[in-house]
């Protein structure tokens, strides 16, 4: 399937359970579905299957502009290099999972690794559709709901 730029690939950054779900559900709704866990000791033997593609770093994911990158979590050490770096490719959208109300740790670490403020705003979060999303799988639905809405340019109902 393609949007006229390419195949829709999503990469999901770090293993969880939000992770496992939104891989397994976006290959149903038409991406290519990459996991990239930079740290090979968060796998506790074999990984499950995860959509289409398992890697431990961005370069592998080949990131280009019709590639939505999900960070699945928000307290990895990690994050601001790997944001650096999916920011210093040609992505079409990058966001974090949070909780809206707090300015999400990714911020600092990017000011830390002297990247500029309008390439901190490019990382979008909150992320998703405002459903009252609960369960890993919900977090997942929503997530997936809002990358639909903003690739058919739609708002999608991401008020928070």
């Amino acid at each position: 399937m393609s949007d006229g730029m390419g195949p829709r690939r999503l990469v999901v950054v770090f293993e969880s359970p939000v992770a496992e779900a939104m891989l397994r559900l976006a290959v149903e709704v038409g991406f290519q579905a990459v996991l990239v866990e930079p740290d090979e000791t968060r796998l506790q033997g074999t990984p499950r299957p995860h959509g289409d593609l398992f890697v431990h770093d961005l370069d592998a994911a080949h990131l280009d502009d019709s590639t939505d990158v999900v960070l699945s979590d928000h307290h990895r050490a990690e994050i601001g290099e790997v944001l650096k770096e999916a920011l210093a490719k040609n992505t079409r959208w990058i966001g974090i999972l949070g909780k809206p109300t707090i300015e999400g740790p990714h911020v600092q670490m990017l000011r830390d690794l002297d990247v500029p403020e309008d390439q901190i705003a490019r990382v979008h979060r909150p992320i998703g559709l405002n459903i009252g999303a609960k369960t890993p799988a919900e977090i997942a639905i929503a997530t997936l709901a809002g990358l639909i809405a903003d690739r058919n340019d739609r708002p999608g109902g991401t008020t928070f």
